[in-house]
């Protein structure tokens, strides 16, 4: 048993073909972080849905901020459970081996990197359960400079973390007791955040009333997936304006072939269409005709 182990979070993450940081995360670039940052919470969730990820969003959560700041980063995640004597001289006779100091949450924090969002199942632990208080939130800002985490657990001190600047935690609950009495079982592992299912380096993106893991192989195509409705929303709130189609003609999962056909044409040429040049649309006409032979 180890932590952190940088083949294991290669493998769990095969799908990933592009760089890695240092532990073997995937790395998402600052750039598609960014993109993501712009899109609402069901932009990014409809293609997971749609390409079978059915289980990356959880509600059941409060958060530091009530307010409009999101939450976006790369994932460093860690799962624990109630502690047992000889459970926890394992896991402290390896973090040991392994140089780590302090306790297992510690451990965590100090490898966060810029851009890094921590990812804890604490169990659902409130009391004594407490994952972070002021000290190891500063730590996190500091460290990873976005700041933030999501705890399914407890954090404390809540009077000094809402006063560090750009830090966003989503929590299940507030304890003035320290953390105790518990063991880690995993170390950048798959995770769990109530019904949500979370990887190492998957993009977290945090919201209003809930978080959302995206794969990091998914990236990409969410982004695409996203700007692909812009446009298609500018389309269509000019078509219904000049008259050319109804509501019940646009609000379809597959636009036909003269539909999609006059959309390219209104990308290539109308000056709201500029920034989706580069769009590839053969999967959509391809749809199209297929449909249109049934």
């Amino acid at each position: 048993m180890n932590f952190n182990v940088k083949e294991d979070i290669i493998q769990l993450t095969e799908k990933w073909t592009g760089e890695r940081l240092p532990d073997g995360r995937p790395k998402v670039s600052d750039e598609d972080l960014e993109e993501i940052r712009n899109l609402t919470l069901e932009e990014v969730w409809q293609p997971l849905f749609l390409k079978g990820y059915l289980n990356q969003f959880e509600e059941k959560l409060k958060r530091l901020h009530d307010d409009k700041r999101k939450l976006v980063g790369r994932a460093v995640t860690c799962s624990f459970m109630p502690a047992r004597p000889d459970l926890e001289e394992t896991v402290k006779k390896i973090g040991a081996s392994e140089g780590r100091k302090g306790t297992c949450n510690q451990w965590v924090i100090d490898t966060l990197m810029e851009g890094d969002v921590v990812v804890a199942d604490m169990y659902d632990k409130i009391y004594e359960g407490t994952f972070v208080g002021g000290n190891l939130s500063t730590a996190i800002k500091n460290r990873t400079k976005t700041g933030g985490a999501v705890v399914w657990g407890g954090i404390r001190d809540l009077e000094q973390i809402e006063g560090i600047p750009d830090l966003q935690i989503y929590y299940r609950g507030v304890d003035p007791t320290p953390i105790r009495n518990f063991v880690m079982t995993s170390f950048n592992s798959m995770t769990k955040i109530g019904g949500a299912v979370c990887l190492p380096g998957d993009v977290v993106y945090g919201y209003g009333g809930g978080v959302i893991f995206i794969p990091s192989h998914m990236v990409k195509e969410v982004i695409e997936f996203a700007k692909k409705m812009h446009v298609k929303d500018i389309f269509g709130f000019e078509m219904i304006r000049q008259g050319v189609y109804t509501t019940a003609d646009i609000d379809i999962d597959i636009w036909p072939t003269e539909m999609m056909e006059r959309l390219i044409q209104f990308i290539e040429t109308d000056e709201r269409g500029e920034k989706y040049r580069s769009l590839d649309w053969s999967k959509e006409l391809e749809d199209a005709k297929r449909e249109e032979q049934c």
